[in-house]
């Protein structure tokens, strides 16, 4: 959020001179090809504090160009006179040689303001994505630090852990230090909760769908969590890995309205939890839950428990005051407009992360969590064709759970493009190096060796192409990127040359994970504790409403009918049916 809504600290950036301007210039690719009115997000560091220092690394290493003590005294006599609260030094290649970077830390202490280093945050080649890294590393890191420190204070002996945006945890002091590996941390947990629930109930390829109150999460499991390199938020380009996590401005809060063409559209524009949807009492825009509401598909009794009552008599007045009705004939229709409209949005996040990378759908399961998720689950599994919806117990509060089952993870990387005669061995020992540093990290945070794993991964692409692929390093790591290539792009050749650009290692501290108890069967059938009108396309239809802490393994329910819980409620059409597992998760299908 301090990123999003451009909170941090004000920042200053060291580089090569000459490349000042990189934030600015970035990359060719234009994010909408055909907007005439795009505009490029403002950089975090302002033109006068982008400062450069006569100095150049190459490639290999070599210092071609040494760092002056003058260029030293003169920088450090420019920040001073400047009100900058964090820095961020990213010269030319030093990924190959951190010398220079070092010598302009060791000056730049006397300020006593936190200084991020691209060679230890980023430590790879791309300028503009390890630049951009480190600047918002350095641009979080007052913020988070304040912050972590006083919930330290706050839990006196308590040990702090952060969640980190790979799905691992890490201490708190590692957070401050990189912020940056904090910013996806929300949404990982729910997808790392997501995937053990649906591990441990046997479905191993999902897709996690996290419906919230501002936006939509989807993520692909394709038999482990994904990780990706290669992030953007807010146009700017993160480079340490973060959960590979698309995310759409759909959610419960999402704001309805007519584009200039009269066309109905929903989101990205949020009403937030505060005013909020018209049924919270205060807002005066329809939202998508409004619109739930208006369908009788979501109940006041069962929101939050009851303990949050609905003004659902002021949704109406609202609508009205639009003057959209006429123009969809009654105020259903409006609300069954937003919901398709609505859901349109998700549908296309969801191929994004599936079908676009050669996936079948047919094969995944959808497990959805957040508030508003398992009212909209059954419909986009439908129409996507995805055979199954798993709706875990509490799916409201699944990203918490999430938190506490996250081992403690680190990632390392090193660029080896430019190695001279780059051999196995020569791979091997980079990774070595790695590992080390991990190994030696995670002892210092108690674990021991034999609850420490790793897992080894190379960047590869055929020599001329300009962005790779991350493969597991094996003995037949060349031909696992001639499948990889073939699988993600539709061809490959294995007569082509190919070059590792990167040597990734993955290190894991391993904690003890609960099982999950299997219930008994109940025979009995599922009793409604109440009956209501649900609109469903055209018309009303007679719903029975269930509560879902009466329900048990083996309660088989019939759409179309309500689950209603205290932190979501579950939709299950007319032309599906719900199951209840031996681990108390509803399971959705389509009726034969």
């Amino acid at each position: 959020n301090a990123l999003l809504e451009r909170k941090g600290a004000p920042t200053a950036l060291v580089t090569t001179a000459g490349f000042e301007d990189v934030l600015v210039i970035g990359r060719q690719p234009r994010r909408d090809l055909y907007d005439i009115l795009i505009t490029r997000p403002e950089p975090l560091v302002a033109d006068n504090l982008r400062l450069g220092v006569q100095e150049r690394t190459l490639p290999d290493g070599s210092i071609e160009k040494k760092l002056d003590s003058s260029e030293l005294t003169r920088l450090v006599g420019k920040l001073r006179s400047t009100r900058v609260k964090s820095i961020a030094v990213s010269l030319l290649y030093s990924f190959a040689n951190q010398t220079h970077e070092k010598r302009i830390e060791a000056a730049l202490k006397s300020l006593g303001l936190p200084i991020s280093l691209s060679s230890e945050i980023l430590p790879e080649y791309r300028e503009y994505e390890r630049t951009s890294t480190t600047t918002i590393n350095a641009y979080l890191s007052t913020v988070m630090s304040q912050y972590l420190e006083r919930l330290e204070a706050d839990l006196s002996d308590t040990p702090l852990r952060v969640m980190q945006s790979n799905g691992g945890v890490a201490k708190a002091s590692m957070s401050m230090a990189a912020p940056v590996r904090t910013i996806l941390s929300g949404p990982a947990g729910g997808v790392v909760g997501a995937f053990f629930v649906a591990r441990e109930s046997g479905y191993p390829k999902i897709i996690t769908f996290d419906m919230g109150g501002t936006s939509t999460d989807v993520a692909l499991c394709d038999g482990e969590i994904r990780v990706t390199n290669e992030s953007q938020l807010d146009g700017m380009p993160i480079g340490v890995p973060m959960m590979d996590i698309h995310t759409v401005g759909a959610g419960g809060g999402s704001i309805a309205g007519l584009d200039a063409g009269g066309a109905l559209r929903v989101g990205p524009e949020s009403s937030g939890a505060d005013p909020g949807p018209v049924c919270y009492g205060k807002g005066e825009s329809l939202t998508v839950t409004d619109a739930n509401v208006l369908l009788g598909r979501l109940l006041p009794k069962f929101f939050l428990g009851g303990s949050m009552p609905l003004t659902v008599e002021r949704i109406p007045a609202v609508v009205d005051r639009l003057d959209w009705t006429n123009a969809w004939r009654n105020r259903q229709r409006l609300a069954q407009g937003i919901i398709d409209v609505v859901n349109n949005n998700m549908e296309h996040a969801i191929r994004l992360i599936s079908i676009e990378r050669g996936h079948d759908l047919r094969d995944f399961t959808l497990v959805c969590f957040g508030g508003a998720g398992a009212l909209h689950a059954a419909t986009l599994a439908g129409n996507l064709g995805i055979p199954r919806v798993v709706v875990p117990p509490h799916p409201g509060a699944l990203s918490a759970l999430g938190l506490l089952l996250a081992d403690s993870r680190k990632d390392y990387s090193r660029t080896l493009l430019g190695m001279s005669r780059l051999t196995e061995s020569k791979i091997r020992k980079a990774l070595s190096g790695l590992h080390r540093k991990g190994i030696d990290e995670l002892k210092q945070e108690g674990f021991k060796r034999i609850q420490i794993k790793k897992m080894d991964f190379l960047d590869v692409r055929y020599k001329g192409q300009s962005y790779e692929l991350t493969i597991p390093f094996s003995e037949d790591w060349n031909g696992e990127f001639h499948r990889a290539h073939k699988r993600r792009y539709g061809h490959s050749n294995s007569e082509s040359p190919v070059e590792v650009v990167s040597a990734r290692t993955m290190l894991v501290g391993e904690t003890p994970k609960p099982g999950i108890k299997k219930a008994s069967r109940r025979a009995h059938r599922p009793r409604p504790v109440d009956s209501v009108r649900v609109w469903f396309r055209n018309s009303w239809s007679k719903t029975r409403v269930f509560d879902r802490a009466m329900l048990r393994y083996g309660h088989v329910i019939s759409g179309p009918a309500i689950v209603g819980e205290y932190s979501s409620t579950t939709l299950v059409p007319p032309d599906h049916r719900c199951e209840v597992d031996k681990f108390q998760n509803l399971v959705l299908t389509k009726k034969r």
